[in-house]
């Protein structure tokens, strides 16, 4: 038995709530570096405090997923996760601008992080659960259109309200502007409609029709859960799995060393300051979250057209090329000397993330035993927060004694790093690539 192609309109609403989700992940990028300083965190401080996002995935993902797998309410498996992260991370957004002093809006950061991971590790679960094999790359990439939309208006929002709707965008020393505290109320709004949109609007399989669609019993996808079935399974986690965690691994250090210091890269760089309560470096970071918003809003439209390329070519070509052009882009940023120009580069940054969000898990879908989904989706995290974990643990220590102070550099080091992933790419095996699948070339089916 076969799982059912689903509609695009039903793909759109399964996917509708990652845009809250990237909405609060957007508003934290492009804001968070920015509200450290303001609260007097010095440029090697802000790696440390910003360790919280890659831990909190660290630790809440897979457990996330682990139980989600062996979950079933009257709302479904994945959505009460959804549901109860979506609240709990617009409470912490309303909060977080507001925080008086340094340790409390780190100590935000760590419950923002984690309430958002919950949402977010089985959305990628819910889309494997309920597409077809061969509608997972447009389902991951609708996804990543939502992820781009919310992203973009996040991170335009405070440019937006001081520009277009006059709200400050500077505050005396130590306090974070209007315009930012406005942006996350907002933020907060918009997590919990769209969450709520999915829950209300998308069907989730039982347990018994996931197993007449993959052959098996239902009591073989429950296992008990213990830490002994835990450690076995990440043991036995599939080779695709592995090869992708090294591109994993290099792609996610360049996108935190982009998330952490562009703020201070352009706006001592580019706009000549340092000082956080001047109108120039608010118009500085202010840009900087219109550029964020660009590469998403790009990203947002190379969604549709990633996977179009990956019908005709392979998706490890288009994920390597990806990679390499975002990689280019993030280190040239270091030749800019008119902020405008940013924008140039933030086209090639948006295709990166575009297939970042998209391919390695339509890659990985593939290769994953079905009944274990939710699981390895949480562990495959591993791969993305531990590169996190070690940027902010080095990061600094560069920044200050290898690199003078100068922030930009550990954007160029970002850049070498997104370029090297792609380059990997050529190592992993797709599984399940679709053009094979198509053309006969028969595929073996995974099993753990």
């Amino acid at each position: 038995m076969e799982k059912p192609r689903l509609t695009f309109w039903q793909i759109w609403n399964m996917s509708f709530g990652f845009m809250g989700i990237q909405f609060g992940f957007g508003l934290q990028n492009a804001n968070v570096s920015r509200i450290f300083e303001t609260l007097g965190a010095s440029i090697d401080q802000i790696p440390i405090l910003w360790i919280a996002a890659p831990l909190t995935g660290l630790l809440v993902q897979p457990i996330i997923g682990y139980f989600s797998d062996r979950t079933w309410t009257v709302l479904g498996r994945r959505r009460p996760y959804f549901l109860c992260g979506a609240i709990a991370s617009s409470l912490a957004l309303i909060i977080m601008p507001y925080s008086p002093y340094l340790w409390v809006a780190a100590g935000m950061l760590w419950i923002l992080d984690a309430s958002i991971n919950i949402s977010m590790e089985p959305f990628r679960a819910l889309v494997a659960d309920n597409l077809p094999s061969e509608q997972r790359t447009q389902g991951f990439a609708v996804q990543t259109f939502f992820i781009g939309v919310g992203s973009v208006v996040a991170s335009a929002m405070p440019y937006l309200l001081s520009n277009v709707f006059n709200v400050a965008n500077t505050a005396p020393a130590g306090e974070v502007p209007p315009s930012v505290k406005i942006s996350f109320m907002c933020g907060a709004l918009v997590f919990v409609a769209s969450i709520l949109w999915t829950v209300l609007k998308t069907k989730e399989y039982t347990p018994k029709e996931l197993a007449a669609f993959h052959n098996t019993e239902p009591e073989q996808q429950e296992e008990k859960a213990s830490l002994k079935a835990i450690l076995s399974d990440i043991k036995a986690m599939p080779k695709t799995m592995m090869q992708l965690a090294v591109v994993q691994f290099f792609s996610w250090f360049a996108l935190f060393a982009m998330w952490i210091y562009t703020t201070s890269a352009v706006t001592s760089q580019i706009f000549g300051t340092t000082d956080t309560s001047s109108t120039l470096y608010n118009e500085g970071a202010d840009w900087v979250g219109l550029c964020f918003a660009a590469y998403n809003g790009i990203s947002a439209l190379a969604a549709f057209a990633l996977p179009w390329l990956a019908q005709r070519t392979s998706r490890k070509f288009v994920h390597s090329l990806s990679l390499i052009i975002g990689g280019l882009s993030l280190a040239s940023i270091s030749l800019i000397e008119n902020p405008a120009m940013l924008m140039v580069n933030m086209v090639g940054i948006g295709l990166a993330w575009a297939s970042i969000l998209c391919m390695p898990y339509a890659i990985l879908a593939g290769a994953l035993p079905a009944h274990k989904m939710g699981f390895y989706m949480g562990v495959f995290n591993f791969f993305i927060v531990l590169p996190q974990i070690l940027a902010a643990g080095i990061l600094g220590f560069f920044t200050r004694w290898a690199f003078d102070g100068n922030t930009m550099m550990a954007i160029v080091l970002g850049g070498v790093s997104m370029v090297f992933a792609g380059l990997v790419v050529c190592i992993v095996k797709d599984e399940d690539e679709p053009n094979k699948v198509e053309q006969g070339v028969s595929v073996k089916p995974v099993t753990v």
